[in-house]
């Protein structure tokens, strides 16, 4: 499985991505994208089950 960033599609043969645990599933975001996972969560609807029920921080 290639490893790349839930929002933008950015690989680790790019940028450094940070790992995440989520369902059994192995994510990764990249430190663009980390805002967009704490601060609009909505926007990670349709890309991770359930985000849609994730809170802002």
């Amino acid at each position: 499985m290639e490893k790349k960033c839930v929002v933008c599609d950015v690989t680790n043969q790019q940028v450094p991505l940070i790992k995440l645990d989520y369902q059994d599933q192995e994510l990764y975001v990249c430190p663009q994208h980390m805002p967009v996972l704490i601060h609009h969560p909505e926007q990670l609807a349709g890309k991770i089950a359930g985000a849609e029920d994730f809170k802002a921080g």
